[in-house]
C-alpha cells in the first residue's frame, strides 16, 4: 500500500448559483488543480460525483469535465452514492492510488438544484430514500430524522435546547466562512421560535439545498515531491446500514458510522481521543449529536449535552463543524464529502478564518452518510510538515 496524500483542493461558494452544475464542477476542478501545482495532463484519472444530473438533464458528466480540462482522453468514473457521493469518489481514488494503479487523481462533486421548485428537489431527494416503503407513503428526509429525534429524544432524555446549540454553533462557524451558503449567527430565542417543518425539527435545524461544487487532487507518494506540506490520508472507510428505517431495532444512532468509524480508527492505530476536529453530516441537528456518539467522540446519550455545554466550539474539547457544516455552509448534495475533507486540508495548513481556526490541528476526520445511513463514509487525515 503506498502513501496517499491531499496535494490541492477546491471550492465553489455554496447556495444559488446561475452556473450550470458542470461550469461549478470545472471551476472547483480548477481551483484545486492550480492550489496542487499541478498541470491538467498530469491527472491519470478523473472521480466525479453527482446524484440529481437528471435535474439538468445531464449524466455521464465525468467526459465533460475532463474535455474542458484538456484532458478528453484520461479515464472518469461518476459515482453516485446520495449525500455521500462524492466521500464514495474519494475512496475509490484512494484504493486506486493506494494501490499504484494510479499516482494522480482529481476527485469532484457538485450538485445544481436551485431552478426547481422545493417540492421537486423533494422528490428527487425521496429517491436516495426507500421510496417503495418510504418516500411514496409520504415521509421525507426531515420526516425521517424527526423520527431518529423523537427516539433519541425519548431514550436518552435529549432536549430542543441542545439541538438548538448544534445550530446556533454551526451558524457561527458559517458566518466566518466566506464560501458558506448561510453566514447569519442566531440565538436560541431564534432557533426556539423557528417554523416546525416536522416535529421536533424546525427550520433551524435542517440544511438546505445549495448549489455547488468541491473538488482535491489525490497524489501518492511516488508523485509527493511538489509541495513541502501535504495532508496524508491515514484511513478510508466505507460501510452501510440497512436502507430504511422500518428494518433497523434502533432509530438513535447509524449502525454503518459506528463500524466505520471503528474501523478507520483500527486501520489508523489510532482511536477518538487523538482527532483535533472533525466535520459530520449534520443534515438536521439530531445527525450531528448521533454522529458524534456514533463516532466514539461522547458516550451514547451523551452528545446533545456535550453540545450544550459547547464541547464541540471551534476552540472546545473536539472541534466539530467549523465549516459551518451542512447547516450552514450548505449541502450541495455531491459536493458535501469532499468539503468536509477541504475544510480539514485547510484547517491544517492555517488557511481559515481566525475565529474558527483550530489550535494544532493535526488530525482530522470526515464522517459523510448517504440518506439516513444506508452508506456512510469516514476518513481520517493528518498533517505532514
Amino acid at each position: 500500500m503506498k502513501k496517499v496524500y491531499v496535494a490541492g483542493v477546491g471550492m465553489t461558494n455554496f447556495g444559488k448559483s446561475n452556473k450550470l452544475g458542470r461550469e461549478l464542477a470545472l471551476e472547483a476542478s480548477i481551483m484545486a488543480i492550480n492550489d496542487a501545482g499541478i498541470k491538467p495532463r498530469e491527472i491519470e484519472a478523473t472521480y466525479v460525483s453527482n446524484a440529481f444530473g437528471i435535474a439538468e438533464n445531464q449524466v455521464h458528466v465525468g467526459p465533460l469535465i475532463n474535455s474542458s480540462l484538456g484532458i478528453p482522453e484520461v479515464p472518469s468514473l461518476t459515482i453516485e452514492s446520495a449525500c455521500s457521493g462524492s466521500s464514495a469518489a474519494f475512496h475509490e481514488a484512494y484504493v486506486a492510488l493506494s494501490s499504484g494503479i494510479h499516482k494522480v487523481a482529481l476527485v469532484v462533486g457538485y450538485e445544481k438544484l436551485s431552478m426547481n421548485p422545493t417540492s421537486e428537489n423533494t422528490r428527487y431527494f425521496a429517491m436516495a430514500s426507500d421510496y417503495w416503503f418510504e418516500g411514496l407513503n409520504g415521509v421525507t428526509f426531515p420526516g425521517l430524522y424527526a423520527l431518529m429525534a423523537t427516539a433519541h429524544m425519548k431514550k436518552y432524555g435529549t432536549t430542543e435546547e441542545m439541538l438548538g446549540s448544534v445550530s446556533i454553533k454551526n451558524h457561527r462557524n458559517g458566518y466566518y466562512n466566506p464560501k458558506a451558503h448561510f453566514r447569519k449567527m442566531i440565538d436560541m430565542e431564534t432557533y426556539l421560535n423557528s417554523p416546525v417543518v416536522a416535529y421536533p425539527l424546525k427550520l433551524y435545524d435542517s440544511c438546505p439545498f445549495s448549489d455547488g461544487a468541491s473538488a482535491l487532487i489525490l497524489v501518492n507518494e511516488d508523485f509527493n515531491e511538489r509541495k513541502s506540506e501535504l495532508v496524508q490520508v491515514l484511513s478510508s472507510v466505507r460501510s452501510g446500514s440497512m436502507a430504511a428505517l422500518q428494518d433497523r431495532n434502533d432509530f438513535t444512532g447509524i449502525p454503518g458510522a459506528k463500524i466505520a468509524a471503528e474501523k478507520a480508527f483500527r486501520n489508523s492505530k489510532l482511536s477518538p481521543s487523538d482527532i483535533s476536529l472533525a466535520e459530520v453530516h449534520d443534515c438536521f441537528t439530531i445527525a450531528e449529536i448521533m454522529a458524534i456518539e456514533d463516532i466514539g467522540f461522547f458516550k451514547k446519550g451523551e452528545g446533545g449535552k456535550a453540545e450544550l455545554e459547547g464541547l464541540t466550539q471551534y476552540d472546545g474539547k473536539i472541534p466539530i463543524n467549523t465549516s459551518g457544516g451542512l447547516k450552514a455552509k450548505g449541502h450541495p448534495v455531491s459536493a458535501t464529502g469532499i468539503a468536509q475533507i477541504l475544510e480539514i486540508y485547510e484547517q491544517m495548513l492555517y488557511r481559515v478564518d481566525k475565529n474558527r481556526q483550530v489550535s494544532k490541528p493535526e488530525i482530522g476526520l470526515a464522517h459523510n452518510v448517504g440518506a439516513t445511513g444506508g452508506s456512510v463514509s469516514i476518513t481520517i487525515l493528518k498533517r505532514v510538515r
